[in-house]
């Protein structure tokens, strides 16, 4: 820091030092697709699966897309930062550095922010196929129907503890993460072909309740009262993560993560931008402080339910 104290330009430079490291956020990536965007809104058309192979009788058997889709609009997101020139000059513990790091964190948390009100709005708003995301009644062509929202009874379970369903043990936490999974195997697409045959990396989202049991549940190479656990034999890649945003304390969300479709949509219209009031501006002169702005076009949407499922147990 100068005799001067801080300048705009180092204040900017803690912002975009911070939001590369991205902290925290890696799941986002790996629930959704991420689309770029050139207008207003965006309608994606999705096409069911890729034709399956099969016998050539008659010529060939084109396959187009769907007439369900789902229309995205982009929305204009900002936050804004002020600094008093003041505190620029002050600053000597650092504090500018802790508000930039702040805002640079609550950027990249914006999509976790969209994505979670859409894994907590799933039961109740509509998908592409004009059913809720997580429903009990999917159906396209040859699928027959097909449910994302399934429940446990974790007192029905075959094991040794057993708990209740806001605080389950680790052996009935195993087998509904891994019901959850084998419901996410059987779904098949609208030529009745299985979907997620070829699945093997997952991701379970639970709210922080439920963090440490799930994490056992996945990791743990004994259970309950030394019971083998079957999860890491299983050749799958489970990871679990906690999300505070959700409400849920009996629920948990399995996600495929390795599908070239995901549950969910970021679009993207512009990159988050920074736009500065700093050294020389006229608000400077009228506040004796500067503001820091960001601001993005951009919105989240569901993509494929059959990519994830809604489990609740009772």
């Amino acid at each position: 820091m100068s005799a001067q104290g801080l300048s705009s330009r180092a204040i900017i430079g803690m912002y975009f030092q911070r939001l590369e490291m991205n902290v925290g956020m890696g799941w986002i990536d790996k629930v959704t697709n991420l689309f770029n965007s050139d207008q207003e809104s965006e309608t994606y058309k999705w096409l069911g699966q890729s034709p399956q192979m099969r016998e050539w009788i008659g010529g060939r058997n084109a396959k187009g897309f769907r007439e369900n889709g789902i229309t995205i609009v982009n929305k204009h997101f900002e936050a804004t930062q002020e600094v008093q020139v003041s505190e620029m000059r002050r600053d000597k513990t650092g504090q500018i550095r802790i508000r930039m790091n702040e805002l640079a964190d609550r950027t990249n948390s914006h999509w976790a922010k969209l994505l979670s009100t859409l894994l907590m709005n799933g039961t109740s708003t509509v998908c592409y196929d004009g059913q809720f995301f997580f429903d009990t009644d999917h159906e396209e062509g040859d699928s027959g129907v097909q449910s994302n929202d399934i429940t446990v009874d974790i007192s029905a379970l075959a094991v040794t503890n057993h708990g209740v369903v806001t605080a389950p043990s680790v052996g009935e936490m195993q087998k509904t993460i891994l019901q959850g999974i084998q419901q996410i195997y059987g779904y098949k697409d609208d030529q009745g072909e299985p979907i997620n045959e070829t699945a093997l990396e997952f991701l379970v989202m639970v709210p922080v309740s439920l963090l440490n049991t799930a994490l056992a549940a996945v990791a743990l190479p004994m259970i309950d009262n030394g019971e083998s656990n079957v999860i890491p034999a299983t050749g799958m890649n489970i990871s679990v993560v906690s999300n505070a945003r959700l409400t849920w304390t009996d629920s948990l969300v399995v996600i495929r993560t390795d599908g070239n479709i995901s549950p969910f949509i970021r679009q993207q219209e512009t990159e988050v931008g920074l736009k500065v009031k700093a050294e020389g501006s006229e608000y400077e002169f009228d506040n004796d402080a500067h503001q820091y702005g960001v601001d993005a076009w951009r919105n989240a949407g569901y993509g494929m339910w059959s990519g994830a499922c809604y489990v609740t147990m009772i």
